[in-house]
């Protein structure tokens, strides 16, 4: 195939999507204008090609910065342009990865933490969202009377660092009852959230569990 500079026109992706619309070009022209070069001795219309060849867009839509970057053609600059147009693209059309729950307020977030509503000791965890606020894992960080010691800025925030984390929410439970929060569970709170701004990782509520309540800072404007 001749060098994309001297095809007409109405062959080359971004004057055809000017001429005739977005709608009228095909899944290797769209993939073209966001690569916007080929590689030596392939344009970018041949290298598109060939990775739709190999990865369906489906495919594509699935795979990481990492994977997208290996691909011949691609790179670390480009993948991270794909990236952010697949993911703007989910954001919009409220795609959820591998239909991960969505915690949207304190009462979505306690549906994931039942188990704590019956220990018998207390055990402080966090759930970790992306940035879409869906739930990615939960952690156990601690069991024991909540203090600095037992729960360390370090432990809360390394699984977040793993799993790309955006935000986090905290919580723990009191056996004994009352889910009025006590000064350690304040203290504990803004040293998280202290923590949290450094790390560019949001603690975006903390809540506390009882048997039959529970006390989000959050909604109580405490946070």
């Amino acid at each position: 195939m001749s060098k994309i500079k001297n095809l007409s026109n109405h062959e080359m992706p971004r004057e055809k999507m000017i001429e005739k619309g977005v709608e009228s070009l095909k899944d290797y022209e769209l993939m073209a204008i966001l690569l916007r070069t080929g590689i030596v001795g392939k344009n970018v219309l041949e290298v598109s090609k060939e990775i739709l060849k190999k990865f369906p867009t489906k495919k594509l839509l699935t795979l990481d910065l990492k994977s997208l970057a290996k691909i011949k053609g691609i790179g670390t600059s480009k993948a991270c342009l794909l990236l952010a147009a697949f993911e703007l693209t989910k954001r919009a059309l409220e795609v959820e990865d591998n239909n991960l729950p969505v915690i949207s307020s304190a009462k979505d977030a306690v549906a994931q933490l039942q188990e704590l509503r019956t220990a018998k000791k207390e055990h402080f965890v966090v759930l970790y969202l992306n940035a879409r606020n869906q739930l990615i894992c939960k952690e156990i960080i601690s069991v024991g009377t909540l203090n600095a010691n037992l729960v360390h800025p370090r432990e809360v925030f390394k699984p977040a660092i793993d799993n790309f984390s955006a935000s986090i929410i905290i919580a723990h439970n009191h056996p004994s009852g009352g889910a009025e929060p006590s000064d350690n569970d304040l203290t504990t709170t803004n040293r998280l959230k202290e923590a949290g701004k450094i790390m560019g990782i949001e603690v975006l509520d903390h809540i506390i569990l009882t048997k039959t309540s529970f006390f989000s800072l959050k909604e109580k404007n405490i946070f």
